[in-house]
């Protein structure tokens, strides 16, 4: 038992290095091929628009000049190349990885990291399949609200937001609300990947194909993969807040959870719709102003409150003894829950010196509810209050 979680703890960190690589080279190619869209400029040689030249940017970088220049339909009187580079492969590869960590994580481990039987008691092939539903269902529902509202972007913006709060709520009705968070990334993350998979790259191949074989060119393929791929960096910004929030359980361990969320996901969106605007000449402040504005009234009211100590002294003793029954049987040197063949992050609480070390911590989380995860070891609403009482008495630890 201990080497297979020892194998799935490098499983973990292989993959989540291959989805870190692949992501960031996802991302970049299209918050590259964004700014050059937003950026061009009518083409300044009277041949290149007849030669069917839409627009272009000039760029430097890496110590030489570049000249981007873009064809809606592709080249007139010439033929198009053969070296075509396709962007495709960066988004594949991340979805992949993200999902061999979905499974890794959620699945495998769903009675640690997907069930609360707080929220609902869930058998782990339940679990599992509500998992699977939810990711296919977003899909589902995202694809046909863009195809019947193709070109009323305003309406479709505002419904899209809903549905994926909605969606976020609905989530930690089901699951443990660190579940819940990954699973509204996956949901947004799938969405991104197939509206490459099914709309853009083929799009993309029946444009070529009709230059190639001396067809009329038909602009739609063209006109929906530029839809999606808009879409695709708006949903980016609250993508990535999911994939590093697990790491700060103050945000979805909070009792308004998937208000945080949809919070910070707006707060996202206003600042990507900044850069986007600007790429085009718009220097709207308002935006980002209105999503730090937003994120710091989060910081403020997701405060925590002072605890009050309490006319009755903590001993010492009955915190180490309540750690040891509901926390050390994963924070220890060598855990005896199963799954874990290390501590979490490396927080052993095996000696009074280290539970006096991460005190602060262990108030906090235990206090919060994100601790013991899925309360696996049944701490009571009375031990966290013990330990909170504890923390705010000073941490004493003689």
């Amino acid at each position: 038992m201990i080497m297979e979680s020892y194998l799935l703890d490098w499983a973990n960190l292989l993959l989540r290095w291959l989805h870190l690589i692949t992501g960031i080279a996802w991302i970049g190619a299209s918050f590259y091929f964004v700014m050059l869209d937003n950026s061009l400029r009518p083409p300044k040689k009277p041949e290149d628009a007849t030669r069917g030249v839409f627009g272009e940017l000039w760029a430097v970088h890496g110590g030489g000049f570049y000249c981007s220049q873009k064809f809606l339909t592709g080249p007139k009187g010439e033929p198009l190349t053969e070296d075509l580079h396709w962007s495709k492969w960066e988004a594949y590869t991340t979805w992949l990885s993200g999902m061999s960590l979905l499974v890794a994580i959620y699945w495998v481990g769903a009675s640690t990291h997907l069930i609360d039987a707080r929220v609902m008691a869930l058998s782990q092939p339940e679990a599992i399949g509500i998992s699977i539903g939810f990711i296919a269902i977003g899909w589902v529902v995202y694809d046909l609200l863009c195809r019947s509202l193709f070109g009323r972007d305003g309406v479709l913006a505002v419904l899209l937001f809903v549905f994926v709060a909605f969606a976020d709520w609905l989530l930690h009705q089901f699951f443990s609300a660190r579940g819940a968070y990954i699973h509204v990334g996956a949901m947004l993350g799938t969405m991104m990947v197939a509206n490459v998979f099914i709309h853009i790259i083929p799009g993309q191949k029946r444009m070529v194909a009709q230059i190639r074989s001396g067809q009329t060119v038909d602009p739609r393929p063209g006109q929906i993969g530029k839809q999606r791929s808009v879409h695709n960096t708006y949903f980016t910004l609250p993508v990535l807040f999911v994939m590093i929030s697990n790491h700060y359980p103050m945000t979805y361990s909070n009792p308004n959870g998937w208000l945080v969320l949809v919070a910070v996901m707006l707060a996202g969106v206003l600042i990507r719709q900044f850069f986007v605007l600007r790429h085009r000449g718009q220097v709207k402040w308002w935006l980002p102003a209105s999503g730090v504005a937003l994120l710091v009234t989060l910081i403020v009211l997701m405060a925590p409150k002072p605890v009050d100590a309490g006319p009755e002294k903590i001993a010492f003793a009955t915190v180490q003894h309540i750690v040891e029954k509901r926390c050390v049987p994963c924070h220890s040197a060598v855990p005896t829950q199963p799954g874990f063949a290390q501590a979490p992050k490396g927080v052993v609480l095996g000696t009074p010196e280290e539970i006096g070390q991460h005190a602060a911590k262990m108030a906090e989380t235990v206090a919060s509810g994100y601790m013991p995860l899925a309360n696996l070891t049944g701490i009571t609403a009375e031990e966290r209050q013990q330990i909170a009482a504890w923390h705010a008495q000073g941490a004493v630890i003689h």
